[in-house]
């Protein structure tokens, strides 16, 4: 395996040498890549005698290197900028080539990661935000910075993640493995929201956790994931493709744009089922009359996957219950078409929505119910993983085509 080591101008430049090492120890070889800026911080000597390469600084360093960047993005299995600044952010998000690690970004196909390091007030800067979530969106990984003392002296998030940390993810991206490796999974997570006004709106109490746990524990077996999700306050998890939307019908469009080329779909997101019919361009006044607010259901995301389902791909769906948990999943399974579908009692205590812990029902086509214990969700999810594989497995297992 050979991974392309790209550091950047700031203080924590000196720790490229040491996941050079580490990267090293997994039996990677390392290409090191440095910025001029880089140049202030790591000797390039340390970086070549410690990766048996030379190290390249610039487009044109004593040799003919114009297309150098364009072989050296071929000849790799994966990019990795560690430490990523704001300034080469803000170019690979731009599409900015003005040097020579720029250009490589822009010459890849294979997966890139970043780890960025900054000050704290460069780290929660709009722009940089921006950057970020653009580059998210490409299915660039980021690995988030931590809190801690920082080379200016303050306390704050924006310092490199640990080495090791940033090994174990590049790691885990070179060697996907398991039961799901080479497979594509879709997940969606959270709650959507549905505007009344520019101050209110209707959504639920789903946190995103139990969908991102799905998400994490496909990339962990193997899979090639996209996640998408409603509104939440939690990181989404290393190694996916991350797609962020806010109402039920954004969350139509990008799941069906989607689906297709899924084979595995888990649709563990808690969809809005009413939207108002009119949304108030101003806000809505307490002193004003009381207002009548008119709803209509939101497009039904996983009936409509059910539909359009074709042979060989798996559908998964969960359900939220407060009564007849096993009756209502079971006739939920089979009117919206569904392989599997995963089911929880919201109305018990410290499970479900916004809690770290759950138990669910697992129903299959082929009349298996599996009953997960009460868990943290990654447990959970893992569990749920556990029912999708074994029917998948099975020999008496068929996807059902797209319903009438």
């Amino acid at each position: 395996m050979k991974v392309v080591l790209g550091v950047t101008g700031c203080i924590a430049a000196y720790k490229s040498a040491e996941i050079l090492r580490l990267l090293q120890k997994k039996n990677v070889e390392v290409f090191p890549v440095m910025t001029r800026s880089a140049g202030n911080f790591i000797g390039p000597v340390t970086l070549e005698k410690l990766s048996g390469h030379k190290v390249i600084m610039g487009t044109f360093d004593d040799r003919d290197t114009s297309i150098e960047h364009i072989s050296l993005a071929r000849c790799t299995d994966l990019l990795l900028v560690a430490p990523a600044t704001a300034n080469s952010i803000a170019k690979f998000a731009c599409g900015i080539s003005d040097d020579f690690l720029s250009t490589l970004y822009v010459s890849t196909t294979t997966p890139v990661v970043l780890a960025p390091a900054m000050n704290k007030e460069m780290w929660r800067h709009q722009a940089t935000r921006e950057n970020i979530q653009r580059l998210k969106q490409r299915g660039v990984e980021i690995i988030q910075p931590e809190s801690g003392h920082l080379a200016c002296g303050e306390f704050g998030e924006g310092r490199l993640a640990d080495p090791k940390t940033i090994a174990k993810v590049v790691e885990s991206m070179l060697k996907p493995s398991g039961a799901l490796s080479g497979l594509k999974v879709l997940v969606t997570a959270g709650p959507t929201i549905e505007d009344l006004d520019p101050v209110r709106y209707l959504s639920n109490r789903s946190s995103g956790r139990m969908g991102f746990a799905m998400a994490s524990i496909a990339r962990d077996l193997g899979a090639v994931v996209q996640l998408i999700s409603g509104p939440t306050h939690i990181e989404p998890p290393n190694g996916v493709e991350y797609i962020q939307v806010r109402s039920a019908s954004q969350m139509h469009d990008r799941v069906l744009s989607s689906f297709e080329d899924t084979d595995i779909t888990v649709m563990a997101a808690a969809v809005s089922d009413f939207s108002p019919t009119q949304i108030s361009s101003q806000k809505m006044k307490k002193e004003a009359t009381l207002p009548v607010l008119s709803l209509r259901k939101t497009p039904d995301i996983l009936k409509k996957l059910g539909k359009c389902k074709k042979q060989g791909q798996l559908l998964v769906g969960f359900a939220a219950e407060t009564t007849d948990i096993t009756d209502s999943a079971r006739k939920k399974l089979f009117t919206k078409n569904l392989d599997l579908i995963v089911a929880n009692n919201i109305a018990e205590p410290n499970q479900g929505f916004a809690a770290e812990f759950n138990k669910v029902i697992c129903l299959d086509r082929l009349g298996n119910q599996y009953c997960s214990e009460h868990s943290p969700k990654p447990d959970v999810a893992r569990f749920a993983w556990d029912q999708i594989l074994r029917l998948k497995k099975s020999p008496n297992h068929k996807s059902l085509p797209a319903s009438s």
